[in-house]
């Protein structure tokens, strides 16, 4: 920031402060570009195991726009291999009534 603060100040940039600005974001950018794919990446990578694929499809999302719009392509067009879950009723049936008490003995 200082750096930058230096630069706007002065009329003619120094070369050197450019430089080391250059580098600066240079380490920087590729850190953040990891960053970036892999939180694309993670959630794809669990609805793909969800979904039946195989998860290794994730690695489309390296490639960030066209592998990740060919793999929504592939999520939303194939037949996916999961059985779906049964329906569970909202509330369980009803406990049957209990049985009559026995009648008392006739004389």
């Amino acid at each position: 920031m200082h750096l930058l603060l230096m630069m706007l100040q002065e009329n003619q940039p120094n070369p050197e402060m450019i430089q080391k600005m250059v580098v600066a974001m240079m380490a920087i950018i590729p850190i953040l570009i990891v960053i970036g794919i892999a939180i694309v990446m993670v959630p794809c990578w669990f609805i793909l195991k969800k979904a039946g694929f195989s998860p290794w499809l994730a690695l489309l999302c390296i490639v960030p726009s066209l592998g990740t719009l060919v793999l929504l392509y592939i999520l939303a067009f194939a037949e996916w291999k999961v059985v779906p879950s049964p329906q569970i009723a909202a509330y369980p049936p009803p406990y049957p009534p209990p049985p009559p008490p026995p009648y008392p003995p006739q004389a």
